[in-house]
Formats: structure tokens, C-alpha cells, sequence
């Protein structure tokens, strides 16, 4: 993995809906922010493609970039670090570590499995998993509270409600793009 980036406090996660907009986006955010590599849309060597060209984008404007996956691929990739579940993120490595969490339980399997950063969700009702079940603001703080390790905002956020919630960072699609 590249060199040893610091937790960002925004990060813009990626997929087929943003992909036409990233390198622009990339551009906009404020240097040390974040790309969580995701793009499931494509096949396994255009992935690659994609993912080294957003590396190098990334490099050029301060941004650390992480791979959805395990943390060994993501070391292969030359990735920042790697996101995903805690199950599946692996064994500990140089790179960041960010973990997802939707309650509890998950918050507390992040900080055994040495994550970084979780990322808590979704606090707003999202176009990536309409009709699901939110945090909302007083039970995602809650939760941060007792997390062992620094809480990321994720789901339905874009810059006027993460300004309203006491956490690390926050992470968006939409909210960013």
C-alpha cells in the first residue's frame, strides 16, 4: 500500500450513478478527503482500469483511496486501505481500515477487528437502499457515543446535514457528486 494516510473526514463512496462525475468531484473536495473505491458495476479488469485511474487522480489532488474488499486485495491494488465489513476486511495491515456498521453489535465487531474509522449507516433514507430502516440523527449519535473507534456519517447526508452531526466525518454518493 501507498503511504500511511490519515482518517479523512469526507469521503465520496463510488458507483455506476457517480461514475461519470468522479473525476470532477474528486477535484472539488477540500485535499485529505477520500474515495471509497466500490464500482460493482463493472467486470473484474475494467474495475482494475477504472481503479487505477481514479488512483492516480486521487494522488494528484491529496485524496487517500480505499478499496472496497479485503485488505489484502487492497494492498495488491495499491490502494490507501480497504472498507467493507469487519468480517471482511482481514488481517491488519498498513493501510487504513474502514469498516461498515448498521447497529451495536457491528460497532463493536469494527473496534475488535482493529478498524480505523466505521462508517455508521444509513442515518437519512438513501436512494441506494430505498424503503430501509434509518438511524436518524438521535440514535446515530447514540451510537457513535459508544463506539470504540471514530464514526464515520453515512446514508442520505450531503454537506447541510453532516454540518448537524457530531462525528468523525461523513461519507456520501449523491450528497457529493
Amino acid at each position: 500500500m501507498a503511504k500511511r494516510y490519515p482518517v479523512p473526514r469526507i469521503l465520496l463512496l463510488s458507483d455506476a450513478r457517480n461514475d461519470a462525475t468522479l473525476e470532477r468531484t474528486l477535484g472539488r473536495l477540500p485535499r485529505g478527503s477520500g474515495l471509497v473505491f466500490r464500482h460493482y458495476h463493472l467486470a473484474p479488469a475494467a474495475r482494475r482500469v477504472r481503479f487505477g485511474a481514479l488512483r492516480r487522480l486521487c494522488r494528484r489532488h491529496g485524496h487517500s483511496i480505499l478499496l472496497s474488499g479485503a485488505a489484502v486485495e487492497a494492498r495488491a491494488w495499491g490502494a490507501d486501505g480497504a472498507y467493507g465489513a469487519s468480517a471482511r476486511l482481514g488481517r491488519r495491515t498498513s493501510g487504513l481500515r474502514l469498516a461498515t456498521a448498521h447497529d451495536l453489535a457491528e460497532l463493536r465487531d469494527a473496534a475488535r477487528a482493529g478498524a480505523d474509522a466505521v462508517l455508521l449507516s444509513p442515518v437519512f433514507a438513501t436512494r441506494s437502499h430505498p424503503g430501509a430502516r434509518v438511524l436518524g440523527p438521535v440514535r446515530f449519535h447514540l451510537l457513535a457515543a459508544l463506539s470504540g473507534v471514530p464514526v464515520i456519517a453515512l446514508g442520505g447526508l450531503n454537506r447541510r446535514r453532516a454540518r448537524r452531526l457530531r462525528s468523525h466525518g461523513w461519507a456520501a454518493i449523491d450528497g457529493l457528486s
